[in-house]
């Protein structure tokens, strides 16, 4: 729908009489109320205000303070009534509170039950949980002494001489192969000035031959140096 001068000028005199938006769309046809809203912003219609004001209460009115009323003169002026007894029973008093140190028959005030502090737990890296200064145990008393037993020898070194018992007066000379359950030293009394015996001494130590007897000692396995 196209907006001729005659519909322009109806919606001018319309708006400037007091319409309202819908009286304005419903009369012109084939438009709505906010398209007409529209048209007379776009004219440069004086906007009119809404009739509808939101959170609007009605005031309540004041009423007047009473005025007193004087007696008329000559006449007594009314005493007010005495109140009843029985209707407001007088408040009882508080009792005394028992003072410190007073007599053993006074019973002293309940104390507040301590309320227990909360239990913070830290938890470190790899998820153990740190003890605190509470979670902390006793140390854990040392145990007693024991009492170092010597081991029992085989039956196969019980009579021979073993690692422990060698000294400077026996010969070392090994006998067997170590690992083995016989494994032990000859324990025979050195020669003098000797790590061994004098039989061992003679398997330890031999005489050097002269120069001109000594033989080559035999080559090496797989292909082991020569020998000048």
């Amino acid at each position: 729908m196209s907006w001729t001068d005659e519909r322009i000028d109806r919606l001018t005199k319309m708006w400037e009489g007091g319409s309202t938006a819908s009286q304005i769309a419903e009369d012109l046809g084939g438009v709505s109320r906010n398209a007409v809203i529209g048209k007379a912003h776009r004219l440069g219609l004086k906007a009119r205000p809404s009739p509808v004001k939101a959170n609007e209460k009605p005031e309540a009115p004041v009423a007047a303070p009473a005025k007193p009323t004087r007696p008329a003169a000559g006449s007594a002026a009314p005493r007010p009534a005495p109140a009843s007894r029985a209707a407001a029973p007088a408040a009882p008093r508080p009792a005394p509170a028992a003072p410190l140190g007073g007599p053993a028959g006074a019973h002293p005030l309940p104390s507040a039950p301590a309320t227990p502090s909360p239990r913070v737990v830290s938890v470190g890296p790899g998820g153990f949980l740190r003890q605190g200064p509470g979670d902390q145990q006793a140390p854990i008393p040392p145990a007693p002494p024991r009492r170092l037993v010597p081991a029992r020898p085989s039956a196969e070194i019980s009579e021979k001489t073993s690692l422990l018992e060698l000294n400077d007066r026996i010969c070392r000379w090994p006998m067997g192969h170590p690992g083995e359950a016989d494994f032990h030293f000859c324990g025979v009394k050195v020669n003098p000035g000797f790590p061994y015996c004098v039989e061992h001494c003679g398997r330890a130590y031999q005489a050097q031959l002269p120069r001109g007897a000594r033989r080559p000692p035999p080559p090496l396995p797989f292909g082991g140096p020569r020998v000048r």
